[in-house]
């Protein structure tokens, strides 16, 4: 069986200011209108195997599980099993969570590898047997993982599909597969990975593949111009692919202190909802630490497929300035924007006109609450904003104006001393939780749709251009029993606005 890990960590903040803490890149729909989670996992369908392709596993904090767990459901993926990390600590204790809970999937199916199963399963994958199927084959309960970055844009998906065919042999053999990129040019903010010799398949033939020779961090200009011109070099593209308890097994030679902890964490986890909690003690005594630290720089399994398919991690900017349609200037342009004399540059607007005039390699990103204005050349600079924002406890570096929860969202329109407008939309047959305030009172009135309204020990029902009450204190429910959307506008007014002024008595989604 092969199941796709991926791994929907980072925060993304070298694309501030759309993206943020609570809402990062790989949430975003950059340059399609999927997002970059959902592309991730719409470039393998159509992959044609010998082997069957389970429901995925995504690893994710804690802080996204609604975001993950809304964007697969929208593609109509509804038997994922979403990982939660208790907190960050790199993609070699991550991939390990994800293996540990593939390994606990297929030896439940008993070596039985069908989607139908897998889907039944991935329902539950809590309830699990430890134990091996009796009479079932070893190899039959190692599935393969193809471990996938959520955040990453592949042009060429037929040439990717092929790359990942020609890795399937060699990771059912034993190896750990890398993928590595082909590099366009001298690249300074990548890692390399050096080739070794060919490696051959069972029949002799070449495999398309090679021994891994080594890894290089981000190098130097004038290193980065050897090994584009040496050939054997390809940039570290964060791709996996392996049996789960071979890599297992690496880990616990390599880096066996990690398997320890993330077995505990494991053996600790709980279900919320369709969530796997580990257990965070355990998890979080990890060292912070990449795959490639940990395992691939060390094994003696390894394997690097080259992959020339139009990757590019969009990891700023300019990276996706560079992927992005752009008209005759050479300017990629979103929303409302003029420009005049215009050319090479990125023009974002979310919410209002931007016009530029007289520009060269600029990039201008405008939201609802910040504007970016940097060349193209500094762009990787925009690190150092989001730190000082962090450092001035800045709300603009965490999340934006329009904040999403579990059954909607909510946008601020205004705010001032003792009051604050908020626009609220909340998704079809979604409720808010009982609940009330200490420090506010607030006015609802709908803009469309319908509202059922629960207000102390009332309940009602109000429509379009209908408004009501909640007092300070009040208990309170706001729910949308309609097959549309509800809209309404919430004015609180009161001594303390804060969101953490929320008093949860009853909750669908088990927060606190």
């Amino acid at each position: 069986m092969l199941i796709p890990v991926v791994l929907c960590g980072g925060s993304g903040t070298r694309l501030w200011p759309v993206s943020r803490q609570l809402y990062p890149k790989q949430f975003l729909s950059l340059s399609t209108k999927n997002s970059m989670l959902q592309e991730t996992l719409l470039r393998l369908e159509g992959l044609d195997t010998d082997f069957d392709m389970a429901a995925p596993c995504v690893v994710c904090h804690e802080e996204h599980r609604f975001l993950v767990a809304e964007q697969l459901r929208r593609m109509g993926v509804d038997a994922a099993t979403i990982v939660l990390e208790p907190e960050g600590r790199n993609t070699a204790p991550a991939t390990a969570l994800a293996a540990l809970q593939c390994i606990e999937i297929v030896r439940h199916l008993g070596g039985v590898k069908t989607r139908e199963n897998a889907r039944e399963i991935t329902k539950d994958p809590l309830a699990i047997s430890v134990a091996s199927p009796s009479g079932a084959d070893p190899q039959d309960v190692d599935p393969v993982m193809l471990v996938l970055p959520a955040d990453h844009h592949i042009a060429d998906e037929e040439a990717f599909q092929h790359a990942i065919k020609q890795a399937l042999p060699l990771a059912l053999d034993g190896r750990l597969v890398t993928f590595g990129v082909t590099p366009r040019h001298a690249e300074t903010g990548y890692g390399y990975i050096e080739q070794g010799e060919p490696l051959l398949c069972a029949d002799g033939n070449k495999s398309g593949a090679f021994a891994l020779q080594g890894f290089t961090e981000k190098p130097a200009a004038e290193v980065a111009r050897q090994f584009l011109e040496q050939g054997r070099h390809l940039w570290n593209a964060g791709i996996f692919m392996f049996r789960a308890g071979v890599f297992l097994d690496e880990l616990s030679h390599l880096a066996p202190d990690i398997l320890s902890w993330c077995r505990q964490a494991m053996a600790g986890a709980e279900r919320d909802l369709d969530f796997i909690r580990p257990n965070a003690a355990a998890f979080s005594s990890n060292p912070n630490i990449s795959i490639d630290h940990a395992v691939m720089e060390h094994t003696t399994r390894g394997a690097v497929v080259p992959l020339d398919v139009g990757w590019n991690d969009i990891g700023s900017w300019s990276a996706l300035w560079d992927v992005s349609d752009k008209n005759s200037e050479g300017n990629s342009i979103s929303g409302d924007v003029i420009e005049v004399d215009t050319h090479n540059c990125m023009l974002r607007s979310e919410r209002r006109l931007v016009a530029a005039i007289g520009l060269n390699d600029i990039i201008v990103v405008e939201t609802a609450d910040a504007v970016l204005v940097a060349h193209r050349d500094k762009v990787q600079q925009v690190r150092e904003i989001v730190i000082q924002l962090q450092k001035n406890c800045r709300v603009e570096c965490r999340q934006h104006r329009r904040v999403y929860r579990p059954w909607g969202s909510y946008m601020l329109m205004e705010e001032g001393e003792r009051y604050q407008v908020k626009r609220i939309t909340v998704n079809p047959g979604a409720s808010l939780s009982l609940q009330q305030h200490h420090h506010r009172a607030e006015h609802w009135v709908v803009v469309s749709g319908t509202a059922r309204i629960t207000c102390g020990d009332k309940i009602a029902l109000i429509t379009e251009n209908q408004s009501t009450y909640i007092p300070v204190g009040e208990i309170h429910r706001l729910e949308n029993p309609g097959l549309i959307g509800l809209e309404l506008i919430e004015v609180q007014s009161g001594s303390y606005l804060g969101e953490d002024d929320i008093v949860r008595l009853e909750d669908t989604f088990n927060r606190c």
